[in-house]
């Protein structure tokens, strides 16, 4: 009977699995926009499925072994103490929080917040540009520094096409906040030369979008020569693979690595 049973729980599994798979392909056969990018993923997901983790044990240890705390890295880089920030925008943070608990579908929760406010702080920032979105929490934490100094922040997302949840991309970011945010909702190599077209330089960079090796080494080496001096470049989930390590070690770059919630994350002064 237990046999029967993991049998057919894993049955449920794969229907689900094969049913998502569909939905998602459907989708993308619906929005002609999104076409090179589901080539990029077909190829991705065939011919070059282990790239996506290149180098991931080397950089995971690499990375365990210098890493810091939020706070630390913001005070070391920054010269700033993080601990403001919560019981500044308490209110703000607060009813974003009861945002995503009543959102209907599940997309990546609240990451560095501090490191990524602060950068911006830092830099007086006027330009910035993330990748991923999600509920829109990094988006949230760089518009209530942008705001100060009417900036705008220009985020690329790529639509949820298996949740159908494009309306709750951002779904946390308050209504005032949204006249500094223009949103590009396609992959990144799609967005980001729409993106370079509205601002040629930016004050910070935050990456949160496609993991793999090759996907994060395009998107660095775009972005890293629009930076000015001064600027902050941030990438989360750096331990992914060794993309960002190897990035790093080619341009000779000094970089601080943050340990948060057993993940790590990569922020450098250019």
């Amino acid at each position: 009977m237990v046999v029967k049973k993991v049998h057919l729980s894993c049955n449920f599994n794969t229907i689900n699995e094969m049913s998502t798979v569909l939905k998602t392909f459907v989708a993308y056969l619906k929005r002609p926009a999104l076409y090179p990018e589901l080539g990029r993923k077909i190829i991705k997901n065939t011919v070059s499925r282990r790239s996506p983790f290149k180098g991931k044990a080397k950089t995971n240890s690499w990375a365990a072994s210098i890493a810091v705390s939020q706070k630390e890295a913001v005070a070391r880089l920054f010269s700033m103490n993080t601990d403001h920030f919560r019981s500044t925008y308490a209110d703000i943070l607060e009813k974003a929080s009861l945002k995503e608990k009543e959102c209907p579908i599940t997309m990546g929760g609240p990451g560095a917040l501090e490191l990524i406010y602060y950068a911006c702080e830092f830099t007086k920032a006027q330009h910035v540009l993330e990748t991923g979105v999600a509920y829109g929490w990094s988006s949230l934490a760089i518009l209530l520094s942008l705001q100060k100094r009417n900036g705008t922040l220009y985020s690329s997302d790529m639509p949820y096409l298996a949740q159908d949840g494009d309306q709750y991309v951002g779904y946390v970011v308050p209504e005032n906040l949204t006249k500094y945010w223009q949103l590009f909702r396609f992959a990144d190599r799609e967005s980001l030369p729409k993106i370079f077209k509205k601002a040629s330089s930016f004050d910070v960079f935050h990456y949160d979008s496609d993991k793999s090796y090759h996907g994060r080494m395009w998107a660095y080496q775009k972005m890293y020569k629009r930076l000015r001096p001064g600027a902050v470049f941030i990438s989360d989930d750096i331990g992914d693979n060794s993309a960002y390590q190897d990035f790093c070690a080619k341009k000779n770059i000094e970089t601080t690595v943050v340990e948060y919630n057993g993940k790590y994350i990569g922020v450098f002064i250019k």
